[in-house]
């Protein structure tokens, strides 16, 4: 029998010793760009703890970038680094129009709650043609770009101070807490891949997915730039995003798991 094959009991199928698991782990994952605990453990016939150990090990090797569920390529993997001017000024002509569509989708009289970004202050800025609106906030960029005219409230949600992204996040502004509700959660995000959009900081995962958890719809905003990739923290899985704008159409794994969740696509 091959050396790099081992049974567990006679009458069973072959086992692949770790390190022929693990090159293929690698090359599925060079092949797909990422890869889940669930698909691992059905492929190769091992436990999750065994698929587990694998994806750390082979994170120590620098091999991939472990995610909630599962691993990403390293070149996959967003590290959100720059500042909010920055991103304000990357792939502006695309969301430019992302905002421009998702205001088409707000009705008048509406409370929205929107997180930090540089796509959810185009989108504020963009509302102009809207009245009686109540906005609520963590993100300190949108109340110079919002119109007056637009608003019949805007309130900002407390907390920490987090200068690179000009927003705050923590306990103090935890929107479920203060008792809010919106009619529509207008939602950025640095990444999205088929496990769902995500950000470069936990805490700010955790605020904006309560933000997702307190309104009758949410609508995710992101540019093509950002797919199929990951960020350190998971807002949501797709089934809870009930409409995405972007610049461009989802392909492959992306869009059969946007279709499977009954995301809405608008492309603009």
């Amino acid at each position: 029998m091959d050396e790099n094959v081992s049974r567990r009991e006679d009458g069973e199928r072959p086992v692949a010793l770790p390190a022929m698991r693990q090159n293929r782990l690698v090359q599925l994952l060079n092949e797909r760009g990422q890869v889940t605990v669930a698909e691992l453990v059905a492929l190769f016939e091992v436990s999750r703890d065994t698929i587990r150990r694998d994806l750390d090990v082979l994170e120590e090797r620098e091999l991939l970038v472990r995610t909630h569920g599962g691993a990403v390529r390293n070149d996959r993997m967003v590290r959100v680094d720059t500042t909010l001017g920055q991103r304000m000024d990357e792939h502006s002509d695309a969301k430019m129009r992302i905002a421009r569509a998702c205001a088409r989708l707000v009705r008048d009289g509406e409370t929205l709650i929107l997180n930090g970004g540089s796509t959810t202050c185009y989108f504020a800025g963009e509302l102009g043609g809207h009245r009686d609106l109540t906005l609520v906030t963590n993100n300190l960029r949108i109340p110079p770009v919002v119109p007056d005219a637009s608003l019949r409230a805007l309130q900002i949600l407390g907390g920490a101070y987090w200068s690179v992204s000009q927003v705050t996040i923590g306990a103090i502004g935890f929107p479920s807490v203060a008792g809010i509700r919106a009619d529509t959660a207008v939602i950025g995000a640095a990444a999205l891949s088929a496990a769902g959009p995500s950000v470069g900081r936990l805490e700010e995962a955790v605020g904006t997915s309560a933000m997702i958890d307190i309104a009758d719809r949410t609508v995710l905003l992101v540019d093509s730039s950002k797919f199929d990739a990951e960020a350190f923290a998971r807002i949501a899985p797709l089934d809870r995003i009930q409409h995405l704008v972007t610049d461009a159409e989802p392909a492959g794994a992306l869009r059969e798991a946007l279709l499977a969740a009954d995301v809405q696509i608008t492309v603009c």
